[in-house]
């Protein structure tokens, strides 16, 4: 093997996907991680211990948490470039944040084993300041933006559809534009998991490894029903609905990278300046609630864990927000007037 940091990738003899970077150390932890997570957490992993390692050139059992320090600084870039989106420079918030939370993972997986010379993560869970009182505070060392989900318009939803070129594409966007499936859950498919009778999409694979039940509107299935009668190929290995169907790889379950080709593709002949499929997603999610769908509804039908994962999609389009204060403000002066009624009739 090369000179550590070396991402090199292989393949288990029963086709898993299994990274090493070429220290002890390192590759068993990413052998814990394999056994524990999904593949792209895996690869997650993967390149961002290798980023830290190839910035910090250390052994790992000699990394301190300066080191950490000179890491988020080389992260963040050249600080006199900001963006306009959230006033950042380098990474996003978000990136830099999770390859720290990597790195503190991996070290606190070694203070576990014990037998490493590591008793203490290097890793600070933030800067402790003082707040007024006395009372301690822990500040994080980045801080992520609470952003708005992106979302695509009517207009240039029906502009991507339009662009794509085969029924597979056009039934794997759908299952993203109204069913808010992730990109991992519509490559996890398998064709017992199409309900066609009860109307829903059993996901055996989401997040995490939780499974749930989904409705989706009949395009769908008109959809992936043309798909599997037209376009998938018969007598294929596999039961996973979405394959690929140019060689050489037709037949096989369809890649990551092979969805986000589809919709860059489709993005571009549509002229779209930016398109991903977890923006899919988010725009299947932000229009069942504003249609009115109850937050734990849309908690339910995204595969949430948590209700705070889903409070994002309270802040909606300026048209909603605005009906929704309108309604509101009304309510509020027609209680007022009733109480003024009262009060006078009293007073009388």
């Amino acid at each position: 093997m090369s000179a550590f940091p070396c991402l090199v990738r292989s393949s288990s003899p029963i086709g898993e996907v299994r990274f090493a970077l070429g220290d002890p150390l390192v590759d068993s932890y990413l052998e814990f991680v394999a056994g524990r997570a999904r593949p792209n957490t895996l690869q997650a992993v993967a390149h961002d211990l290798k980023t830290f390692f190839a910035v910090i050139d250390k052994d790992p059992v000699e990394v301190v948490a300066a080191d950490v320090f000179e890491f988020l600084a080389h992260q963040r870039g050249d600080r006199t470039v900001v963006r306009m989106a959230d006033r950042e420079s380098g990474l996003s918030a978000r990136t830099i944040a999770r390859r720290l939370s990597t790195l503190s993972g991996f070290y606190a997986y070694l203070v576990a084993r014990g037998d490493t010379g590591i008793t203490v993560n290097p890793v600070p869970r933030g800067l402790s300041t003082r707040r007024r009182g006395g009372r301690a505070q822990m500040v994080p060392l980045v801080r992520v933006p609470r952003t708005l989900p992106k979302i695509l318009g009517s207009t240039d939803a029906v502009a991507l559809l339009g662009a794509l070129r085969t029924r597979r594409d056009r039934a794997m966007v759908l299952a993203m534009l109204l069913g808010g499936l992730r990109r991992c859950e519509v490559l996890g498919l398998r064709l017992a998991d199409v309900r066609v009778a009860d109307r829903s999409l059993f996901i055996a694979e989401g997040k995490g490894g939780h499974q749930r039940v989904v409705p989706i509107s009949n395009d769908f299935f008109i959809a992936v029903g043309d798909y599997l009668r037209d376009e998938r190929p018969s007598g294929i290995d596999t039961d996973r609905v979405f394959v690929a169907l140019k060689r050489p790889r037709r037949g096989q379950p369809l890649s990551a990278y092979g969805i986000d080709e589809v919709l860059a593709a489709a993005r571009t002949r549509a002229g779209l300046d930016h398109c991903t499929c977890h923006m899919l997603r988010h725009t299947c999610l932000t229009r069942l609630r504003e249609a009115g769908m109850a937050l734990e509804a849309v908690q339910a039908q995204a595969g949430h864990r948590s209700i705070e994962s889903t409070r994002i999609y309270l802040h909606l389009t300026n048209a909603w927000l605005a009906d929704e204060y309108r309604r509101a403000a009304d309510l509020i002066e027609a209680s007022q007037r009733a109480e003024l009624l009262v009060i006078q009739e009293l007073a009388r």
